[in-house]
């Protein structure tokens, strides 16, 4: 089974989706904008894909400044608090298959985790909404 914390608006979310399900997979699909997270789901989600809360955070396109998150000092906790507050501070998508977990920027990222690979061509990340 694969899942992707996907967000409809995002192009590379899109194009991520669409490798996806370009293999063959039917994932599950979780809207993360609109259902948020809990604090076990994303510690879990960021320690299997070896990322820190400082390195999953969207700083572009997002609070991310406005709530001072950018600026030194601020703790992985702190960032942790705010991404469960503010699911968007979240960079995705993030895709969990078999094979691992991974925050698939740029969308061929997905290619390692997926059990078949589609048929090219390959989407590219060139989308203005990415």
């Amino acid at each position: 089974m694969i899942v992707i914390h996907h967000n409809a608006a995002c192009g590379t979310s899109r194009n991520v989706l669409e490798i996806i399900r370009a293999s063959g997979a039917d994932p599950v699909v979780i809207d993360y904008l609109a259902e948020g997270w809990t604090r076990p789901q994303l510690l879990a989600l960021l320690a299997a894909a070896d990322l820190t809360p400082r390195q999953a955070l969207r700083t572009s396109k997002s609070p991310a400044a406005e709530l001072g998150l950018l600026e030194e000092g601020v703790t992985d906790a702190q960032i942790l608090e705010a991404m469960l507050a503010h699911p968007v501070l979240v960079n995705r998508p993030i895709v969990a298959s078999p094979k691992g977990v991974r925050l698939c920027r740029p969308s061929q990222a997905v290619l390692g985790l997926l059990e078949r690979l589609p048929a090219g061509p390959l989407l590219s990340d060139c989308s203005p909404s990415a």
